[in-house]
């Protein structure tokens, strides 16, 4: 958790099922908008082609990456297209070792207390409570009591535009946006729109 960069804002685009010729405007609106963080799942079509185009094309300081990483080949060949952002759905040890021994971003998915705490043993940058909606801000809370002070809490999964605020109270300021954010056939101007709504509704409850 020490190499969790310093983010205006905690906000994490989802972009499953992105193609990569799609990636250019969409990734160009979210920037615009105020997102730092991207990530495209590796269940998307090409994904490692879409992600090189992405890492090409942030400015410094965004970050550029994949979800769904599940081996410590594809954390390889992530860094290896540019990609500085591992999001996995579980805790692999040994995927998350490799990420640090890269010097990647890695947001490891953890649902209980027992996840957490390995994930944080093996070396994660930060915690993605998946799904989120399931748990709840009372229920990732009571987890948040036994982890070290300073971990970076997401949560991600079922929380959009109208969550934040909430999350928030107890300390959560980073949140994975998919759905809510991007569906596959979504035009770049869509995304543009709903980005910013989110950086919006973001920064009001930040400031609330």
């Amino acid at each position: 958790m020490t190499n969790w960069p310093n983010l205006k804002r905690g906000l994490v685009a989802i972009l499953r099922g992105v193609k990569p010729d799609e990636i250019a405007a969409i990734g160009d609106g979210l920037v615009e908008a105020g997102f730092e963080a991207i990530e495209i799942p590796l269940n998307s079509p090409d994904p490692f082609r879409s992600i090189e185009s992405l890492a090409k094309r942030v400015p410094a300081g965004v970050l550029a990456g994949a979800g769904t990483v599940l081996t410590a080949a594809d954390a390889q060949r992530l860094y290896d297209v540019g990609g500085r952002l591992m999001v996995t759905p579980n805790v692999d040890p040994d995927v998350i070792q490799k990420c640090v021994a890269l010097g990647m971003v890695s947001m490891t998915g953890v649902f209980t207390a027992s996840e957490a705490l390995l994930a944080l043993k093996s070396g994660a940058s930060a915690l993605k409570f998946f799904p989120a909606s399931t748990l709840g801000p009372s229920g990732v809370n009571a987890i948040q009591a036994i982890l070290p002070r300073g971990t970076v809490v997401g949560a991600v999964g079922g929380v959009g535009d109208a969550d934040f605020a909430a999350w928030m109270k107890i300390g959560v300021n980073a949140f994975g946006l998919g759905s809510s954010l991007y569906k596959p056939g979504a035009s770049a101007s869509e995304v543009s729109e709903k980005a910013r709504r989110a950086v919006h509704a973001y920064d009001a409850a930040m400031s609330s």
